[in-house]
């Protein structure tokens, strides 16, 4: 669940970051609009489509081309070359990272354009007097005016994508095992609860293991919003 959560960040927050300040201070007013409104839109889109999605595009993509490009070139590599050894399936946790990254992109997107806009027009506009670039003007004014909201939407995405459950069981693989393989297969806790709820019968020890994680998954959340605290908590002092 954490590195399916962690690589769904690794690649969608830059993108976001991207897509929001490409929309905010580049982008004409007469294209900003309909793409923002069409990224808010995916926000909506249901978890099993992307899942089916994963499932019929990306998972043949990452079996035919991805895995076994970095397979055999970085396989090889001392250190991290484990991380790119096993067959090439095609699902595994890279894949759900990608899946998920997919799904969270538009949430932090959103929340990062509607911060970006709601910054007053009397500070940026004081700093481009002051000769700065747009770049410049994005890294040390508008950023650390909104770091809390940026913190709080990128938790928002990381919430998401923590207790995703539908979309990862389509493209993950489903197996019992932690690997140190990006391709490996696997399942996260939310995913392996839909599938085993149904066949653990009431009282038995397989229900009591899935009622622990389900708890154990409470606590990881719990503990992402206590480090968006302290983050938010460090930034306004």
């Amino acid at each position: 669940s954490v590195a399916t959560t962690l690589l769904a960040l690794v690649f969608a927050v830059p993108l976001a970051f991207g897509i929001a300040f490409w929309l905010v201070e580049m982008a004409p007013a007469v294209v900003a609009g309909p793409i923002g409104m069409a990224v808010q839109l995916l926000a909506a889109v249901p978890s099993i489509i992307f899942g089916m999605w994963g499932f019929f595009v990306i998972v043949p993509a990452m079996a035919h081309y991805v895995q076994p490009w970095a397979r055999r070139h970085l396989g090889h590599l001392p250190g991290v070359g484990t991380l790119f050894q096993g067959p090439p399936y095609g699902t595994g946790l890279l894949t759900a990272g990608l899946v998920l990254a997919v799904m969270v992109t538009p949430f932090v997107c959103a929340v990062m354009r509607d911060v970006f806009v709601a910054m007053p027009a009397q500070i940026r506009e004081s700093a481009y007097g002051l000769g700065a670039t747009r770049w410049e003007v994005m890294r040390s004014v508008t950023l650390p005016w909104s770091r809390p909201a940026l913190i709080g939407g990128i938790m928002l995405g990381m919430g998401r994508a923590l207790g995703e459950t539908m979309a990862v069981t389509f493209v993950i693989g489903n197996t019992n095992r932690i690997g140190w393989s990006l391709f490996s297969p696997g399942n996260t806790i939310a995913s392996l609860i839909a599938l085993e709820f149904p066949e653990s019968p009431a009282g038995s020890l397989k229900l009591a293991s899935l009622l622990a994680l389900g708890f154990i998954l409470m606590v990881i959340s719990f503990l992402t919003l206590a480090c968006s605290r302290l983050l938010l908590r460090r930034g306004g002092g």
